[in-house]
């Protein structure tokens, strides 16, 4: 066993020397192929995406990286080469691919993450194919893992490695032999890992051998933005993606200058940082349009509205615009733009003054019919207007001495300054009228006096007229026409009247302009027959006869000379009638029927004729031979409550009767009487307001009637309270008489029922022959 000894230990040395020998050689050949790679990779120049915020960028790093290695001898090492440029890059290998269960670690500086929730690892390296190398089996691999550890610490001395978090197991996609680094073809690998980190300041990074013959070429740490950017003319800003790969972060957007907000622009910036689903955005202010993103003002000549327009437009026909960034366009001179014109609309012009102005007079009645003007202007919108003036009666004297004859025709041509006459058939035509406060000044139009004297003219008095009444009808109306034809009526006879017709359109407002935008006649009416009579009203009425009196005309027209009375029974329908003639206003009309219901019709006459007969008018006769109204008679009434058309209201309504006392009052009932009420001890007046309820007070002192005994023939006038019609009344044991009935409107307040009630409380108090008797009330 002694000699085997030596053997044994020279055995053992040379396997040493043998693995020392075969890992100098492995060691040599990676770094050859270090530098060849480094070479080739160093020479390219990186240009990474504008989405992408570096944080750690091993070959910017200026010296050595110092990366923390464990263990710090045998494991990895830092090996800085120089590229061509004589650049230094600093890498980090280890080719500990003989020994088993190796466990190498390199953990990274503190690495601060700048707001970023999610990171990106990405790492170049070259490993070696195991199966290239002998004698490796089951102890060589071709992986690494990476992994993380958050922390606020930017300087850890230690960190145990159960602290850090497993990202992944890094396998190459190429590895290389000893054929390619003779042919000096290296494979080099790129891998990315993301890594959320949310939770502390900044992390650092750790790299674990388990084996591998490795060399981290590069890495580099980064972070996605989406980029500034503008869409829809709103400027969405560097924004940092969310912390999820799914996560979309919304963005809202601020709107560039001179630009308003048409809806929120929103954007949402996407895990790989790219703005998606744009919403919403903002359009250029009014004299600006948008022009690569940006909003410009409008050029000289050409101006922008409203913020919806698209672009800029070239001024309207007869405006300009003398600056950048206009909104509208002024008009030139003379050339306007009503309110309501749109600044896309040309300038316009007030239309000239009607043409061809003709009057004809009929009576009291005026048509006047006119021309379209020759200038409208540049506008389809004209309207016309009309003045009425009623002026002085006497007529205009010329140098001659001479008087104009009445409705005289005076032709003109259109005037061409405003002022020249203009024709009419009937009149006197002008141009020049001015009002000012309803009061108008006319001066006459000195070409026409001229043509109808001896041809010289003179300055002649001016006038002053007044507004016509409300009187006056014009048909089709008398402002906003669009017909060139209008008839005047209701006028005064022998009367003289001036009308101005005035031609307008949008831009006559904002022109200011009037007179000469008018034309005038001035006409005389004639003679004419008074209006009818408006109402008609009897009195002293009787079995055979009544009395009739009526109002003058409204419009008499003249003197009034007479008035003819037209009457019939009702039945008869004016197939047989009597007429009257009265010098005076009233009219006693005899030998009527008892009980007879007549129609009554008044009009008037003048030296021009008869006027209208008035609206028929109905009086009934009664069977008393005594007049049922008049002074010192015993008249009767009957009040009664009615709601409707001839509906009698029994709810909530009450009704009064008062018969008529007869004149059979026995002497000596009357002083019985008289006696009563000069007594105060007999019957004392209570005032029914006092009662807090008008109904105990109506029953205390009015009898209720039944409605069944009323039988009411027609309306006979109106009272405060609603109608008052005429009737008869039956009571059971007596005999008719003719009675008023005195009705409570319908659509009455509490405080008129109440007001009702009280005053047939108050007269049925009251029992004398010289005051209206009571019969009773109606309230169910």
């Amino acid at each position: 066993m002694e000699p085997l000894q030596p053997a044994r230990r020279a055995n053992r040395e040379n396997t040493r020397f043998h693995m020392a020998h075969m890992a100098a050689n492995l060691w040599r050949i990676f770094s050859t192929s270090i530098w060849i790679i480094t070479s080739v990779s160093s020479s390219r120049t990186r240009i990474y995406s504008p989405n992408e915020v570096t944080l750690l960028d091993t070959r910017t790093v200026p010296g050595e990286l110092k990366w923390a290695a464990s263990p710090s001898e045998g494991g990895w090492e830092e090996v800085s080469i120089m590229d061509e440029k004589n650049i230094p890059i600093r890498t980090y290998q280890v080719c500990n691919v003989l020994g088993p269960n190796q466990n190498n670690w390199l953990r990274t500086d503190w690495i601060p993450r700048s707001g970023a929730q999610r990171v990106y690892v990405e790492v170049k390296f070259t490993l070696r194919d195991c199966n290239s190398l002998p004698g490796v089996t089951g102890t060589c691999k071709e992986t690494f893992n990476l992994y993380y550890h958050e922390s606020n610490e930017d300087r850890e001395s230690y960190i145990k490695e159960s602290s850090f978090i497993k990202v992944d197991t890094v396998a190459a996609d190429e590895s290389f032999t000893q054929v390619d680094v003779g042919d000096r073809i290296m494979k080099l690998n790129t891998e990315v890992r993301d890594v959320k980190v949310t939770t502390r300041k900044g992390f650092y990074l750790a790299f674990q051998d388990v084996g591998a013959c490795i060399a981290l070429v590069s890495v580099r740490v980064f972070y996605k933005t989406c980029p500034l950017t503008i869409r829809n003319l709103a400027t969405f800003p560097d924004t940092v993606t969310g912390a999820d790969t799914s996560s979309l972060v919304e963005v809202r957007g601020s709107c560039v200058n001179q630009s308003e907000e048409r809806e929120e622009p929103k954007m949402y910036c996407g895990a790989d940082g790219e703005w998606l689903v744009p919403i919403g955005g903002c359009l250029c202010n009014p004299g600006y349009e948008e022009k690569s993103g940006v909003c410009k003002a409008c050029a000289v000549g050409f101006y922008k509205a409203q913020s919806s327009d698209g672009g800029c437009s070239k001024c309207p026909p007869h405006s300009y615009s003398l600056r950048e960034g206009a909104k509208i366009c002024d008009c030139h001179s003379g050339y306007f733009r009503a309110d309501a014109d749109p600044p896309s609309m040309a300038c316009t012009q007030p239309p000239s003054a009607p043409q061809q102005l003709i009057s004809v007079v009929n009576e009291t009645s005026v048509v006047l019919e006119w021309s379209p003007p020759r200038r409208l202007g540049g506008r389809s919108d004209i309207s016309y207007s009309l003045d009425c003036l009623i002026c002085p009666t006497e007529s205009h004297s010329l140098t001659t001495g001479k008087s104009i004859p009445r409705n005289h025709t005076a032709s003109q041509p259109e005037p061409q300054h405003g002022g020249l006459g203009m024709q009419s058939d009937q009149g006197i035509v002008g141009s020049e009228f001015h009002s000012e406060k309803g009061v108008f000044q006319s001066r006459p139009v000195l070409g026409d006096y001229a043509r109808l004297g001896s041809g010289s003219t003179s300055a002649l008095p001016s006038q002053l007229c007044l507004p016509c009444g409300t009187n006056v009808l014009f048909f089709p109306g008398q402002n906003a026409l669009k017909t060139t034809r209008v008839v005047v009526s209701e006028l005064r006879a022998h009367t003289r009247y001036t009308f101005i017709v005035h031609a307008r359109n949008g831009a006559s407002q904002a022109s200011g302009a009037g007179a000469a935008q008018s034309a005038s006649v001035t006409v005389t009416t004639n003679q004419a027959v008074p209006s009818p009579v408006s109402s008609i009203q009897a009195t002293d009425v009787t079995r055979h006869s009544l009395s009739l009196w009526w109002q003058q005309p409204d419009r008499p027209n003249g003197v009034i000379l007479e008035y003819e009375v037209k009457f019939y029974e009702k039945d008869q329908r004016e197939r047989s009638y009597r007429i009257m003639r009265t010098f005076s206003r009233s009219v006693d009309v005899t030998g009527l029927n008892p009980l007879t219901v007549y129609v009554f019709h008044v009009r008037a006459r003048t030296a021009a004729g008869y006027g209208e007969f008035s609206a028929s008018f109905e009086f009934s006769t009664n069977s008393d031979p005594f007049p049922l109204i008049g002074e010192g008679v015993n008249s009767a009434f009957l009040l009664l409550s009615v709601s409707g058309v001839g509906v009698l209201l029994l709810i909530s309504a009450a009704v009064f009767i008062i018969s008529r006392r007869r004149s059979k009052y026995s002497k000596t009932k009357q002083d019985s009487e008289e006696e009563k009420h000069l007594n105060p001890g007999v019957k004392i007046y209570v005032d029914p307001f006092t009662y807090e309820d008008p109904d105990q007070a109506i029953h205390e002192f009015a009898k209720e009637i039944d409605v069944s005994s009323i039988h009411i023939e027609r309306v006979i006038g109106m009272g405060e309270f609603g109608e008052v019609c005429s009737g008869r009344l039956r009571m059971q044991g007596k005999r008719e008489i003719y009675v008023a009935i005195k009705s409570l409107k319908a659509g009455y307040s509490e405080k008129q029922r109440r007001d009702f009630l009280s005053e047939a409380s108050i007269m049925g108090q009251f029992d004398h022959p010289n005051i209206i008797r009571l019969e009773g009330v109606v309230t169910r």
